[in-house]
């Protein structure tokens, strides 16, 4: 702060800034607690059940003396072998481990023993010794990152994702989650299942607005990681958008939407052609009658105000999305986050030996979030040409029809995700009937392939390309005036196109989403 100092020859007055103290880290002393290291240590040498209080809170790095931790190591490998830790025990394994001078000899393993009458708190001392362990972590993870921003030969961008991504395996790996006693977990359990039931649909999760699809489901479950998979121009994106608005619009819950691929505004077009039935080529040109300007402005007022958040960061990092995905839930409320698409994701701050394990991480940090945040997640997946490679006719259409083992990087995603659904549209293949002899004009199956936690099964729903649009099979919406029985009644007969039911042109015979 400044100051005014007189200068004594001449009598006159200036004034003096101070200059900030700054303190020098280097020569400070790590934080540590030997005093408690030596009590644990003393406790576990003296009492048989002491390491299992212990274990699950402290490694060997733990410790701040070398020689405690080559003492901890000796006993984490008698546990191990079953075998009883004692002052005999340890001293033999740390011998045989050719560690025995180094952890202070057979005097001071003996002394440690001596210096603790029982193992009273010994939990409570483990965590300062875990807390001082963390701590020093963190000095060097903050020295590593201030010295590599002081090298002016560094890319920052690359800086803070690597730096985000050793602060996260730093936090990961000392984040431990006690037991829970069954009873509160019942009284929760309970209480979702009277959540259920007192709702109209009997729903424990969040509605998708497809009928059939939440017969199935139940409603998208909390802390459960969902996979929508599709070759391109299968309609992946169309039907997220068709579900966030069904969410955000009908049932008023807060939804967020990441998308790598398209910018905000391209997710928001294809939302007002979604919502406003307006075909994406008059939304891109403008071209609109009076007609469809009017309809525009009525409908869409039900998109103002949703609870709908939308985020269009390019090669989205997993780190940053944890950010981003926990202060919208905290901020917003948000109970859903879609995700579009996974692999357009990155994990940087990491190296990996192969794209398929940085996959890999992603989906397990997808599924690790959601349990975190207790919601649940969307991510939409590529599958991989393995289903453009199966030759199907009309005669064995089922050949086109996706699996598991078609999805992209599909071993580490397949095992983290709670669900995965697969989108088809046998039309895109010129395959317009099933095997049963019904219509596929207009129709996809989502196929549900994998679901850890109910049935699987397939759901049909009605898709209209003008729109980007997916709608419950009986969605009256779509039906002309005056001719709802006839197009029901051919429905059940399969003779009718569903182009009919949507009042619009028979499709092309490739047809593709907007």
């Amino acid at each position: 702060m400044p100051t005014n100092t007189t200068n004594k020859r001449t009598g006159t007055h200036r004034t003096k800034t101070e200059q900030p103290i700054v303190v020098n880290e280097i020569g400070r002393q790590q934080p540590q607690a030997v005093d408690f290291e030596e009590a644990v240590i003393g406790a576990c040498l003296i009492e048989k059940d002491a390491l299992g209080l212990v274990s699950d809170i402290l490694r060997p790095a733990s410790f701040y003396e070398t020689k405690h931790q080559l003492i901890f190591q000796a006993m984490q490998q008698l546990a191990a072998d079953n075998k009883p830790v004692d002052i005999l025990t340890v001293t033999n394994q740390l011998r045989a481990n050719g560690d025995l001078e180094g952890a202070g000899g057979v005097y001071y393993i003996a002394e440690l023993s001596q210096k603790v009458l029982s193992s009273a708190h010994i939990e409570f001392h483990a965590q300062i010794i875990a807390q001082k362990a963390l701590a020093r972590h963190l000095i060097t993870y903050a020295s590593g990152l201030l010295r590599n921003a002081f090298d002016e030969g560094q890319d920052i961008q690359e800086l803070m994702q690597h730096a985000e991504g050793e602060l996260f395996e730093l936090s990961k790996n000392n984040m431990k989650k006690d037991f829970t006693q069954i009873d509160p977990v019942i009284r929760e359990a309970y209480s979702m299942l009277q959540k259920a039931a007192a709702n109209d649909g009997g729903l424990s999760g969040i509605p998708s607005g497809f009928d059939s699809l939440d017969e199935i489901t139940n409603g998208w479950q909390k802390s459960d990681l969902i996979i929508i998979a599709a070759r391109p121009a299968m309609g992946k994106t169309a039907f997220v958008l068709s579900m966030a608005k069904n969410i955000t619009v009908n049932y008023k819950r807060p939804v967020a939407m990441f998308s790598l691929e398209m910018s905000n505004v391209q997710l928001v077009n294809r939302l007002i052609v979604n919502v406003c039935e307006i075909s994406g080529e008059k939304i891109r040109s403008g071209k609109l009658t009076p007609y469809e300007w009017e309809q525009l402005d009525q409908k869409i007022n039900d998109l103002n105000g949703a609870p709908l958040y939308i985020d269009d960061t390019p090669s989205l990092s997993v780190f940053e999305l944890k950010t981003k995905a926990r202060r919208l839930v905290r901020e917003h409320g948000v109970e859903l986050i879609i995700i579009d698409y996974l692999q357009l994701m990155n994990a940087s701050g990491m190296s990996y030996n192969s794209r398929q394990e940085e996959v890999s991480t992603i989906s397990r940090s997808l599924k690790q979030l959601a349990k975190e945040l207790n919601i649940p997640i969307i991510a939409l997946s590529q599958l991989n040409r393995g289903v453009e490679n199966r030759p199907a006719t009309e005669d064995n259409p089922d050949n086109k029809r996706p699996q598991l083992s078609d999805l992209r990087e599909s071993g580490a995603i397949e095992q983290d995700a709670d669900m995965v659904c697969m989108i088809h549209r046998p039309e895109y293949y010129h395959l317009y009937k099933d095997q049963q002899g019904r219509s596929t004009r207009g129709m996809a199956e989502i196929i549900i392939a994998k679901h850890r936690n109910g049935k699987v099964g397939d759901v049909t729903l009605r898709f209209v390309s003008d729109f980007a649009r997916f709608a419950n099979p009986d969605d009256s919406s779509f039906i002309i005036p005056g001719t709802e029985e006839t197009i029901m009644s051919s429905m059940n007969t399969a003779e009718v196109d569903a182009s009919q039911i949507a009042g619009i042109p028979p499709l092309p015979d490739e047809v593709a989403p907007f």
